[in-house]
């Protein structure tokens, strides 16, 4: 069952938004977020009415259907429309226990995505780099724009470090689940006895957060300034060009040196920056909800392994939801990214509504 009080909610919310757009008298940044909430409540609002009229509806069917009076084809007539109205309410009853799933309030943003080599040397730096070409392969499919942020090679062809952003819709949403340790299974070229070796990478996904999402202070920034070196300690430019900050209050630090201009560097580095303050804080909160954490799949927690892809048998295995695919090759070329995705989405909807009803 679904608390009445809280489909009651559900009206009087999208009524009370209703009156106040009809006035006009918000200003335009609160008239686009009430206007945002009305459309999302108008997609439900009908469905709370008909589900808060049922019981009425059922009493009426019911003393129709066992009126004696009534002619056969009548009872059978409002014994059918009986059965109708079950079924429609059970429909109802899940759509208003989907919708009232507690939300992500990043699902709509965009994203950051970082993906560093872990254990396993230069064959981690190359799992890096496969990494990278899935989510590119992925980005491209879906027409999602992905940017480079920063990129660190390694003597391998791999890489150290990558980290860029997907800007489209709902990114955040999807991307989430990536979030944790990646590990692969497979031999490297230059294993010459065939033995399969065990590398990783560290993937974690940011919402990209805008100004508005989170205030830093100016005096809480250390910023310095210095020249971008290249591989091997060789000058990329003879400016000081490449820029540190470090946020005092948590301690993160973001280096950038990608671009020639100081400007841009500053600006990459404080977009990142804010993006894993903000994420510390929102960190902080979920520990804080404990209890709520088993219902997050999509937690971000970099220490987590969640997954593995093993070449050699050639399949991919997310350890949340032990969903294994033999589809390596589809899944790191994209192909079939979406079928895992939706598993986890599923599983997290389903913890959600199990916390729903306890």
């Amino acid at each position: 069952m679904v608390p009445i009080d809280k489909v009651k909610d559900i009206i009087t919310k999208h009524d009370a938004l209703e009156k106040d757009l009809s006035t006009g008298n918000i200003d335009s940044k609160l008239f686009a977020k009430k206007s945002k909430e009305y459309s999302a409540l108008g997609s439900v609002v009908k469905i709370a009415r008909e589900y808060i009229n049922f019981e009425n509806e059922k009493k009426d069917l019911v003393n129709i259907a066992q009126d004696k009076t009534n002619d056969l084809e009548i009872i059978e007539l409002a014994q059918k429309d009986l059965n109708e109205l079950i079924q429609k309410k059970e429909k109802h009853e899940n759509d208003l226990k989907v919708f009232l799933l507690p939300k992500d309030e990043d699902d709509t943003k965009n994203a950051i995505v970082e993906i560093r080599a872990g254990t396993g040397g230069q064959e981690a730096s190359l799992f890096c780099a496969d990494l990278y070409k899935m989510y590119e392969k992925v980005c491209s499919k879906k027409k999602w724009k992905l940017e480079i942020i920063n990129i660190s090679k390694s003597e391998a062809g791999g890489f150290k470090e990558v980290i860029f952003s997907v800007n489209g819709h709902d990114i955040y949403s999807y991307l989430k689940y990536e979030s944790g340790v990646h590990r692969v299974q497979r031999i490297p070229k230059t294993e010459t006895q065939g033995r399969v070796h065990t590398s990783a990478a560290t993937v974690a996904v940011l919402p990209e957060v805008e100004e508005v999402d989170i205030e830093i202070k100016e005096s809480d920034l250390r910023i310095d300034v210095f020249r971008a070196g290249g591989p091997g300690g060789q000058s990329v430019n003879t400016t000081d060009s490449a820029v540190r900050i470090t946020h005092l209050p948590s301690g993160v630090v973001v280096s950038q040196q990608d671009e020639k201009s100081q400007h841009k560097n500053k600006a990459k580095a404080l977009k990142i920056l804010r993006s894993r303050v903000y994420e510390a804080k929102k960190r902080e909160k979920d520990q804080e909800r404990s209890s709520n954490r088993r219902s997050q799949i999509g937690s971000g927690d970099r220490s987590e392994r969640i997954r593995t892809y093993n070449f050699p048998q050639g399949r991919v295995t997310d350890h949340r939801i032990n969903l294994t695919l033999h589809k390596l090759d589809e899944f790191l070329t994209g192909e079939i990214h979406d079928e895992m995705n939706q598993e986890l989405r599923l599983k997290e909807q389903n913890l959600k509504l199990e916390n729903l009803n306890s």
